[in-house]
């Protein structure tokens, strides 16, 4: 993680952590590129999640790397720049929330092999598994679970 710093996010941070979602979440799930615009991310980030969410990122000479959104026994988002994975920064932030909550759920892709890989290396379990008839993609996802 040489020259990257971890910060807690403000508003003005929202446009570039809504660029940081929406590049990762593309590379990855490419057949749901376009599922929301622009406007409509950095509307979701600087509206509903940064009013309840704790949002920080990870940062290299200014550049937005990484972003993490979580609440009490949650994490909405963590979503880390394609060309910046395999560097540590998904570890470190996660690690801030692990450091603010003794218990977090989130819920993954099943099919995003490398993010299931990822939280279960950190400790993670799989608590459930959904046919993705109740969230927005219609992706089957899986429901993990960490204590402390």
């Amino acid at each position: 993680m040489a020259g990257i710093g971890l910060r807690r996010l403000n508003i003005e941070d929202m446009p570039a952590a809504a660029i940081v979602h929406r590049t990762s979440f593309d590379a990855r799930l490419p057949w749901l590129a376009g599922l929301h615009t622009a406007e409509e991310d950095r509307g979701y980030w600087s509206g509903p999640l940064f009013k309840s969410c704790e949002i920080w990122g990870a940062e290299r000479n200014g550049k937005l790397l990484g972003v993490i959104a979580f609440r009490q026994g949650w994490i909405d988002q963590l979503y880390i720049l394609p060309e910046a994975q395999g560097q540590g920064i998904g570890s470190a932030l996660l690690e801030v929330a692990k450091a603010a909550h003794p218990e977090l759920r989130l819920w993954t892709f099943k099919c995003n092999t490398e993010a299931r890989r990822f939280y279960e290396a950190r400790g993670f379990k799989a608590i459930e598994e959904t046919d993705g008839s109740g969230n927005e993609e219609k992706e089957p996802d899986v429901l993990y679970g960490w204590v402390g």
